[in-house]
């Protein structure tokens, strides 16, 4: 059974119990969060902020944890619905800073990796371009 870290206070009630019933359904698995991962369409990382109360899970989640533990969705979706109307939209729920979003990446992390991706990728182009005008034979023209 997973040692669970509390949940944030500022979570309601109807939040704060759709999640710990997804955290016992997901501990009656008996899966690791990377395995729910592998049998569901949502990630690690994304389980990890659903089931911390850091985000809330979409309906799409909780139909799949369902699906895999062999649970009956009606109830699940039930508490889906009523932690949908408290839970704080647009606002990040805060973990503390032993939380899931300690380890999150620097703010231009992404736009790092897409530009760096970019010019890996503008690389492989010339590198190939370069290749196909040695190959064609000279003065051929």
């Amino acid at each position: 059974m997973t040692r669970w870290r509390p949940l944030p206070d500022v979570l309601p009630r109807e939040a704060r119990h759709l999640v710990e019933q997804l955290r016992a359904l997901k501990d009656r698995t008996g899966l690791s969060l990377a395995e729910l991962a592998r049998r569901t369409a949502y990630s690690k990382s994304s389980w990890q902020r659903y089931l911390s109360g850091a985000k809330q899970p979409p309906r799409g989640a909780v139909q799949a944890l369902c699906r895999v533990a062999g649970a009956d969705q009606a109830r699940l979706l039930a508490l889906w619905d009523l932690a949908n109307t408290t839970w704080p939209h647009g606002v990040p729920v805060a973990a503390g800073p032993a939380g899931p979003m300690a380890d999150a990446p620097p703010a231009g992390a992404e736009y790092r990796r897409w530009r760096a991706a970019a010019l890996v990728s503008f690389g492989v182009i010339v590198v190939l371009l370069a290749g196909l005008l040695w190959l064609l034979p000279a003065g051929s023209g």
